[in-house]
């Protein structure tokens, strides 16, 4: 069954849990009740949220993702289960086991993945369609050339055909919109790398010793074309929007619901995340070569 999410921004609100069903409550009224096993992330952006314990502690023992945001509206913090799969130490020790080389391969599988998805993003019958297809077959092991870096200059300034686009989490919309599709792509990426089992502070190519979620930063690559796709709609049905407002990211919400292809499964992104996530284990294991990537 596929997960819910359900996101608090749009009014003070009180969460809290009873027969194990999460209450939401806006002074004194319970606006809707939940059962805590169906929801896959919470996503709490609304500064007059006010929560009882059980909440975080109820959800985390179902395997759900919780999201915490700041006065920005930006992630301020991320919450995930610390046990989630039955073999997760021994997952564990064949994901820090795992060699240089295969890093790098899983790497260069992740890079022309996302490369492809920019390319049909930005749609045939362009010159930088062209490029950005040419700059793929030049990603080599471990991308030493960081042909990523040099995709990403070719993708944005064509992102909005028309529309003078510059890409900065702080910058003019549409960034707002692009920044959230991807704080809860993210989220539900960091759920899935747990649920299989794998350690999310423990990155392929990303290793900021700052940041706890390197492996969901290396894993969401292939799936930010989901969330471009969807604001690119946006933008070309109504311009880019001056505010993120609740009908904006009920659509970005959406990008989880989407169907995806990944290696012949047939379904909502949000359970192909699953998919990836446990072929990610396998190739850490040497039981495959190959990461299994959604098709855009």
């Amino acid at each position: 069954m596929i997960k819910r999410i359900v996101e608090i921004s749009s009014a003070r609100t009180f969460l809290s849990v009873k027969y194990g069903q999460l209450v939401i409550k806006d002074n004194d009224n319970a606006l809707s009740q939940i059962p805590c096993e169906d929801i896959g992330i919470l996503l709490i952006d609304h500064q007059g949220t006010t929560y009882t314990h059980c909440v975080f502690t109820e959800l985390l023992d179902h395997g759900a993702a919780i999201v915490l945001c700041g006065g920005k509206h930006h992630p301020a913090g991320m919450l995930l289960p610390l046990e989630s799969n039955s073999e997760q130490n021994e997952r564990f020790r064949t994901q820090i086991d795992a060699k240089e080389p295969v890093k790098k391969r899983l790497w260069k599988q992740i890079v022309q993945a996302k490369i492809r998805h920019q390319a049909k993003v930005v749609g045939k019958g362009c010159e930088t369609y062209e490029a950005l297809m040419a700059l793929r077959q030049r990603v080599r092991s471990g991308d030493p050339e960081n042909v990523e870096a040099q995709a990403g200059r070719k993708f944005w300034p064509s992102f909005l055909q028309g529309i003078e686009f510059r890409r900065a989490p702080d910058g003019a919309p549409p960034n707002n919109l692009l920044n959230y599709g991807y704080t809860v792509v993210r989220a539900a990426v960091a759920r899935a790398l747990c649920s299989a089992g794998l350690l999310p502070c423990l990155g392929i190519h990303h290793h900021n010793r700052y940041n706890a979620f390197a492996l969901a930063d290396d894993v969401i690559e292939p799936f930010r074309g989901f969330v471009e796709s969807k604001v690119k709609e946006v933008c070309e049905t109504d311009g880019p929007p001056a505010e993120l407002t609740q009908p904006l990211k009920a659509k970005l919400l959406e990008v989880l619901y989407q169907p995806v292809v990944i290696a012949g499964f047939e379904g909502p992104l949000m359970v192909g995340l699953h998919r990836t996530a446990a072929s990610l284990h396998r190739c850490f294991a040497g039981e495959q070569d190959a990461l299994e990537l959604p098709e855009l």
